[in-house]
């Protein structure tokens, strides 16, 4: 079956789900979508998506439908409200957004007990990513639903990963999230520190990137301006990833570790520091800006 031949039904075409949205009809695949915000939607008339009234009728005949969608009692109100009725018996549901596990798991109870396949993929490489097709997805469900959704998921991805069975997609994405917010720290804490000591910028990452030190916070999304320079630092922290959406993250996994049990006490102190963060009202700045209130915090300051 040729890709003109599946019909996507994408519902939340927002910063992520616009660009994906765009990227599988770019691959020939026809794409029903909706979003509540209209400028979502003038947007996607002009990437070439039919633009439809409602998620329900985004899901109408759809082949697959593709949700994005900023929380778990988004998807999950969505699900029980109508999106799977609305859609034929057999249809496959992958759920892109970012959610709790428990939400993911519950999201795939109610697609089967419907009739329908599913599977979770929640998305790693932001906007930018997004918007080039070299997204990372981990993905959750049963093999035959993992194999069905793949050729779509390669189309808005570098790299997809099975990762295991229901709602595991989602552990992946907590775990990874939590990795990238506490490096982000201790990067930021560490060029705060050598400013202090009188080593520039340029010095430390040009030790730190070739040494034990190097990590995706600090050679790709460095949060200091110069040594990257596409990084989000050097256009004032306009997100790349925004620091609301690291708070969000990391609450979730502060959740799933105290629901497992887990002595995590960085994961725990990231969570807290990106929520002061964001709810000092910076959660529109990209999680790299978070220096800037180390910085001002070391310095006496708050911002």
């Amino acid at each position: 079956m040729s890709t003109n031949d599946i019909t996507v039904g994408f519902v939340g075409l927002g910063h992520m789900g616009g660009p994906m949205a765009a990227n599988l009809v770019k691959a020939g695949y026809v794409v029903k979508g909706f979003d509540l915000v209209p400028a979502a939607l003038e947007q996607a008339r002009r990437d070439g998506i039919t633009v439809v009234d409602s998620a329900a009728l985004a899901a109408t005949d759809a082949d697959v439908v593709v949700t994005m969608l900023p929380s778990g009692k988004h998807v999950l109100d969505l699900y029980e409200g109508g999106l799977l009725t609305a859609a034929r018996q057999g249809t496959l549901f992958v759920d892109s957004s970012t959610i709790d596990v428990a939400d993911a798991r519950a999201a795939h109870e109610l697609a089967e007990q419907a009739g329908h396949r599913s599977v979770d993929a929640p998305v790693s490489g932001g906007v930018m990513g997004a918007a080039a097709g070299t997204l990372a997805f981990m993905v959750g469900g049963a093999d035959e639903d993992f194999e069905a959704a793949r050729p779509l998921l390669e189309v808005m991805g570098r790299k997809v990963v099975h990762c295991g069975g229901p709602g595991v997609g989602q552990a992946a994405k907590i775990c990874n999230n939590m990795i990238l917010g506490v490096s982000m720290i201790a990067i930021s804490e560490a060029f705060v520190l050598g400013e202090k000591l009188g080593l520039s910028n340029q010095a430390l990452f040009d030790v730190a990137s070739n040494a034990s030190g190097q990590c995706w916070a600090l050679t790709t999304n460095c949060p200091v301006p110069g040594p990257v320079p596409a990084s989000p630092a050097n256009n004032d922290y306009q997100p790349g990833f925004a620091a609301a959406l690291m708070d969000k993250d990391l609450g979730l996994a502060a959740n799933a570790l105290r629901a497992n049990g887990v002595d995590a006490e960085l994961g725990m102190r990231a969570a807290e520091l990106y929520r002061r963060f964001h709810e000092t009202g910076h959660g529109g700045e990209d999680f790299s800006a978070i220096i800037r209130d180390i910085r001002d915090r070391s310095n006496g300051e708050t911002r």
